[in-house]
């Protein structure tokens, strides 16, 4: 029995968050970080006030066990719980491929719970240089590529995303990351397009500017051997 992970929310079922994969999304609650983007604040804190009791999404997944293909930990950012690498071997256990969402806001915490994942989607949140003016948390960016170089050695199927808000990142600057993640070895990135209807910094502007830029996007299919535009 893994210790209590503090589930936030629950998606029954999806077909975006672990590629190839009918699955079900536990939404993790607590984040260290406050990006100014987030469109999920209620799980930033370390404690809910709608949290799904463990024992109760159990029920649930033993109830989908012929239907679903995975299950996917979200945030939040759950390599935050210590309970999490237990809980994530419980559902294997229980036949489900594991899916993780991570920032790898603790890099040792990420890579304890990395070796429990059969897929990762990692958030990487910009050029280390400039990942605090989102995260508003100093020494985010040394973090988050330091845990991005422990996905990359590790040998788990993964695809690094960016979530982007034109007011915090440049087109010029966007290019520079997707090359230096290049230079690193990443096959597959994804641009995400900022959802912009609820955000955690309520003074970012609600529209999204520069949205369609062809010649900035035929230059990243051109750095990747599987790139993906959302949003």
């Amino acid at each position: 029995m893994s210790r209590a992970l503090r589930v936030g929310g629950l998606a029954p079922l999806t077909t975006l968050d672990y590629p190839g994969m009918l699955a079900c999304v536990l939404f993790c609650q607590g984040c260290a970080w406050r990006c100014r983007y987030c469109h999920n604040p209620d799980l930033i804190p370390p404690r809910g006030s709608d949290e799904v009791d463990w024992r109760r999404v159990l029920l649930f997944l033993q109830r989908r066990q012929d239907l679903l293909d995975a299950v996917v930990f979200s945030g939040g950012e759950p390599t935050l719980q210590e309970g999490l690498p237990a809980a994530m071997d419980e559902v294997r256990h229980m036949g489900f491929r594991i899916g993780l969402h991570s920032a790898g806001i603790k890099p040792a915490a990420f890579g304890h719970a990395l070796v429990h994942a059969d897929w990762v989607g990692f958030d990487v949140k910009a050029l280390a240089e400039d990942c605090q003016l989102i995260t508003q948390v100093k020494g985010s960016g040394a973090a988050n590529w330091r845990s991005l170089d422990l996905l990359l050695h590790s040998g788990v199927d993964y695809e690094c995303r960016t979530t982007v808000h034109w007011h915090l990142i440049d087109p010029q600057r966007l290019l520079l990351l997707a090359q230096r993640l290049q230079e690193r070895g990443v096959k597959r990135f994804a641009v995400q397009l900022v959802r912009t209807a609820r955000m955690l910094d309520e003074q970012l502007p609600s529209v999204s500017a520069q949205a369609l830029l062809p010649e900035l996007w035929e230059k990243m299919r051109a750095l990747f051997p599987a790139f993906v535009l959302r949003g």
